[in-house]
């Protein structure tokens, strides 16, 4: 059963695949008017600028942490670090490219109705989840099968560098974006409603574009690289614990499968997301959080029920499935209980 690895390389591609069906979906939608247009295209040059000028000076970074890596460590090892910088750069692009896209979008679907406006928005947002796990679970994926040994769990020690890649660009990525999104937010209402009593997100103040690229920049580029290094993080830790861990059943080492069981679990979180998403339709007039919160549901239930028949069948191992159902309720519960003292 060893050789159902295979599902989260594909996995990978299978989110990739939707992210770009979404980003078809969103960009043949209406973009508003000449003046939304021009807004849009204002938000779009500008995050866009912030992003390349970022990754510029990142380079710089990943390529001198790449040599260090290469002659300290080994080579695999920083290959494989620079593997995850690049996936990481690709999730923030992909993703700050379509929110800025769908943001007008957005805007212009609500002048018709709510139901197609949620429907653009979580698009856009779902175009950055799928970007982020579907990058890092192919590129889990794709490590595994070129430095891998199946007979020696120590051989995948050298994805631990992709992990390290992912943690760099989240730190420049998130801190960087978040400095530049607050400080474009102060400037704008100092300068608009303080000094010139302009009101708030005006666009006569070049400062509220600044706000709008900054909200961009910090909330899509920077959270989802955040993401994706606890997304990566979560599934090699899972990988290097899976590798020494003891079964509770046969007292032996789980081996090769405790390596594979993680990603296995990462693969069918993807396939639930995207069934998930099915599940996101509200009306006219319904509360869309209540759409939300019935995909949110859906993903959870199927990767519950994916969970306890490969703990059941692959790993032959319940203990397993206890701790990652116990994970998916806490995480579920935390996520109510915020939405319900925060609304």
């Amino acid at each position: 059963m060893e050789n159902l690895i295979v599902l989260a390389p594909v996995s990978g591609l299978l989110a990739l695949l939707f992210a770009y069906m979404l980003t078809m979906r969103i960009v043949k939608s209406p973009a508003g008017n000449d003046r939304m247009r021009e807004i849009s295209d204002a938000i779009h040059e500008g995050a866009m600028a912030f992003l390349f000028r970022e990754y510029r000076t990142l380079v710089i970074f990943v390529i001198a942490m790449f040599l260090i890596i290469g002659f300290l460590i080994n080579w695999p090892t920083a290959i494989s670090y620079i593997t995850g910088s690049v996936a990481s750069v690709l999730a923030g692009f992909i993703g700050m490219n379509v929110a800025t896209r769908a943001n007008v979008r957005t805007a212009n679907a609500a002048r018709s109705g709510m139901n197609r406006a949620l429907s653009i928005a979580f698009s856009g947002g779902a175009v950055m989840g799928m970007s982020v796990v579907g990058l890092g679970l192919l590129g889990l994926g794709i490590l595994y099968f070129v430095f891998g040994d199946p007979s020696d769990v120590k051989s995948f020690d050298v994805i631990n560098g992709f992990a390290l890649g992912a943690s760099s660009i989240a730190l420049f990525a998130r801190v960087g974006g978040g400095i530049y999104t607050k400080a474009a937010d102060v400037g704008a209402d100092l300068v608009g409603k303080v000094e010139a009593g302009i009101p708030e997100d005006d666009p006569r103040n070049p400062a509220v574009i600044a706000d709008n690229v900054g909200d961009n920049v910090g909330d899509v580029a920077g959270m989802g690289a955040d993401l994706f290094e606890s997304y990566v993080g979560s599934i090699v830790s899972g990988m290097a614990i899976g590798a020494v861990a003891v079964s509770s059943v046969t007292g032996q080492p789980y081996g090769i499968k405790g390596v594979i069981f993680p990603m296995l679990i990462a693969a069918a979180g993807i396939i639930s997301s995207i069934i998930g998403t099915m599940f996101v339709r509200t009306g006219e007039g319904a509360d869309p959080q209540t759409a939300l919160r019935n995909g949110t549901f859906a993903s959870s239930i199927l990767v519950i029920i994916a969970t306890l028949l490969l703990s059941m069948y692959f790993l032959n191992e319940m203990n397993v499935f206890y701790a990652v159902t116990s994970g998916i309720l806490v995480g579920v519960i935390i996520g109510s209980l915020t939405e319900y003292y925060t609304s």
